[in-house]
């Protein structure tokens, strides 16, 4: 078990001493040492400190750590200095899907077999827990964000590519939830292999995305969207200029050059404490429109947005992506017409429907059922592809791939545009 203490007292003295360092450096006009140098410099650091700490406690007549607690210490400060402190083992196990933090000690994980199980405490106190978000606040986004009573809500991606949402303030403990990147280089034939899409559907998904065509990622909160987006702006081809748009950055596209040499992400602003500076999600996609995009990928819609995206797609933007919460594939097309009346433009809903119409060529349906307690496992599938065909006082569309008997989505109605498609590749497996 890892002394929490020690490695609080060690942080201390490690980051003492790499900020005596740094102000060393700065005074005899050394340049300041890169991300990675800083962090091989502290592994010296921790490697003297502890050093010293076993020297002491053998100067004292007490056993010193062991090479294992040693280890164990080492990688703790590490993870206090440059990770998510003692968040670092959950992240680090690639079964982990899900950390809620109810308080520094309510800590409920979920893993990918469907299992939930409480944890040890993450923090000594909550104020201690505020202070660890509000570092990574510090560090981990394009801005510095804010997280105290003035600001009391905040999402981000972490280095690993999670996505970290906490609240303070306005519940009665400090919250915090992390929906792990599990899957960051995912490609459909990955999600073929896991069970979420059949053959067929990557087949058909990778012909859609090769024939531009315009589509809406939908489910339910941690359903797969975003890894379902991922997959699919994989498939894209290299010579083309993406450019993402997100609340918190985590597609993480950008960091794939060998698949994406040329992406520009853009993340929401959000206003400093005297309220200036913010830079709305509907305004980075008006700016991502000039910034010569070969495709738009607005990694989630929440909001006013809405209108200013399908706008794009209507505009000669094909092949665009986005995602969006809804609980079927049909209800799609109500959850954009309540964000469009939200919108500065107030469309209303006969306009909205026009505007998907022209916007939207198919929605994807991606379903998560876990049936873990009935001895079964977390699913998350495809289980269905709705096309839009045009509108008629409201959305017309039919589903090309409906539920099979296992859930997942198999061919269901002839596709208008099966000749496009086609000429990319697919011929479907019949219906």
């Amino acid at each position: 078990m890892i002394d929490h203490a020690l490695v609080k007292r060690f942080r201390q003295e490690v980051g003492d001493r790499l900020a005596h360092q740094r102000r060393l450096d700065q005074a005899n006009g050394i340049p300041p040492m890169t991300g990675e140098d800083e962090r091989q410099f502290a592994r010296a650091l921790i490697s003297q400190v502890l050093e010293e700490h076993a020297r002491s406690e053998i100067g004292l007549g007490r056993t010193p750590p062991t090479v294992e607690e040693e280890e164990a210490l080492a990688a703790g400060i590490h993870a206090a200095l440059f990770g998510v402190g003692r968040l670092q083992p959950l992240l680090d196990d690639p079964q982990v899907e899900n950390i809620d933090i109810n308080g520094c000690d309510r800590v409920f994980v979920s893993y990918a077999d469907g299992q939930e199980l409480m944890h040890d405490p993450v923090a000594e106190s909550d104020e201690e827990l505020i202070e660890l978000i509000q570092i990574l606040a510090a560090y981990s986004g394009l801005s510095s964000r804010p997280f105290d009573t003035a600001n009391p809500q905040l999402d981000l991606r972490l280095p690993d590519g999670s996505r970290l949402s906490a609240v303070m303030d306005v519940t009665v403990r400090p919250a915090v939830s992390i929906r792990r990147a599990r899957l960051g280089k995912v490609f459909l034939s990955d999600l073929v292999g896991n069970g979420t899409i059949s053959p067929d559907v990557a087949r058909f998904l990778t012909a859609a995305v090769n024939a531009r065509k315009n589509l809406m990622i939908a489910g339910s909160t941690n359903a797969g969207k975003t890894t379902l987006l991922r997959a699919l702006a994989n498939e894209i081809p290299p010579g083309e200029r993406l450019v993402t748009v997100e609340r918190a950055l985590e597609l993480g596209l950008d960091q794939y050059p060998e698949l994406h040499p040329n992406v520009v992400a853009f993340e929401q602003r959000l206003p400093n404490s005297e309220g200036q500076g913010e830079i709305s999600m509907a305004e980075l996609v008006r700016r991502s429109l000039r910034m010569n995009p070969s495709r738009v990928i607005v990694g989630e819609v929440l909001g006013d947005e809405i209108v200013t995206m399908l706008n794009a797609m209507t505009q000669g933007n094909d092949g665009s992506l986005s995602t969006i919460h809804a609980n079927s594939s049909m209800e799609v097309f109500n959850r954009i017409s309540t964000y469009a009346l939200q919108a500065s433009e107030r469309l209303p809903i006969d306009a909205t429907h026009m505007l998907i119409a022209g916007a939207i060529d198919f929605v994807v349906f991606v379903e998560k059922r876990n049936d873990y307690h009935l001895g079964g496992k977390l699913r998350r599938y495809v289980s269905s592809i709705r096309e839009v065909n045009g509108c008629d006082g409201r959305v017309l569309s039919s589903e090309v791939f409906a539920p099979g008997p296992d859930g997942i989505a198999v061919p269901h109605a002839p596709l208008s545009c099966l000749e496009e498609l086609a000429a990319h590749g697919y011929l479907p497996g019949g219906w």
